[in-house]
């Protein structure tokens, strides 16, 4: 995902790295079962030469093609059936392919949720479930955010509360969820700065964001193939001044699609394939980027219990 908006995306999405979201996560409709563990691994890839100051599409041949690369692990444990609780960690690098700035490399943000499923109701071979997840996400340490778009993230804590509500008949499902995401204010190393006014203290207010997501595609305990799209707006900001860097509490708006499966070997069921590929539509402050992940999932039982995925 590209790193301008990393923290309203996935946040996460994913982060991570980012980026959007791997194994049982807090943005599908899919449970880990009572006692079971998933240990899951992704590398990222994204990459955009074109970029929107404000709402101005352009080039820039002082960056040139912006790569960035991560590498996310994750837990993802079912203290009951339907009650998750998750932490994942990216490391994120960052290149540019032309004028002189350094990449930047390192573990970006640590994010916790929790995943609960109050409401279930099956009918012959329809379904209907009703999610809430609630997360936190925490720098892991005091990285470089006055660097854009070099920068790994935004060194912001973000707690996030979304609702998901996913109907299913028979193999095929609609998932549909909305998020909101409350920002605290950042440091950034020097005495002033400018926004559309100068403004003279260390401190930046971070505006908050909100964002929805639709979900659809095939899905069995084996087999997940789906198409996302979403939309995230940032409520507060400012954009890009002409031929200026990008700043940490600019405005930063998106559209994207893609699409994303999980596959489990018949073999052994317990451990799993995931992909994704995904591509910016439409955005304001943020690079038309177009990236993929993939990575390995693996289920483990704890106290005998049988793998469950729901």
């Amino acid at each position: 995902m590209n790193i301008w908006s990393k923290y309203i995306i996935t946040s996460l999405l994913i982060s991570a790295c980012w980026l959007h979201s791997f194994a049982q996560n807090e943005l599908d409709a899919v449970m880990m079962g009572k006692n079971n563990l998933c240990v899951a691994a992704a590398y990222g890839y994204s990459s955009w030469d074109k970029y929107w100051e404000g709402t101005f599409k352009r080039e820039n041949l002082n960056i040139g093609t912006l790569t960035t690369r991560s590498v996310t692990t994750m837990l993802n444990y079912g203290i009951r059936n339907n009650l998750n609780v998750m932490v994942s960690l990216p490391y994120v690098s960052t290149k540019a392919s032309g004028g002189t700035l350094a990449g930047l490399s390192g573990f970006q943000d640590l994010s916790f949720y929790i995943k609960y499923r109050p409401l279930r109701k099956i009918s012959g071979s329809q379904k209907f479930s009703l999610f809430a997840i609630g997360g936190y996400v925490v720098p892991s340490h005091n990285y470089n955010i006055d660097l854009m778009p070099m920068s790994i993230g935004m060194g912001s804590n973000v707690a996030t509360g979304r609702i998901i509500a996913d109907y299913q008949i028979s193999k095929l499902f609609l998932s549909a969820s909305g998020t909101y995401m409350y920002r605290n204010n950042v440091d950034i190393d020097r005495p002033s700065y400018y926004t559309t006014r100068q403004i003279n203290s260390h401190e930046v207010e971070m505006p908050n964001a909100g964002s929805y997501q639709l979900r659809t595609g095939y899905r069995t305990s084996m087999i997940i193939a789906e198409a996302f799209f979403d939309q995230t707006r940032t409520f507060g900001g400012f954009d890009i001044r002409k031929n200026d860097m990008p700043f940490v509490s600019n405005k930063m708006n998106t559209t994207n699609i893609g699409f994303e499966g999980k596959y489990y070997l018949k073999q052994l069921p317990e451990l799993g394939i995931h992909a994704m590929a995904w591509r910016t539509l439409a955005g304001r402050n943020v690079g038309q980027a177009k990236g993929f992940m993939a990575g390995l999932l693996y289920n483990i039982r704890i106290a005998k219990h049988p793998i469950v995925r729901q």
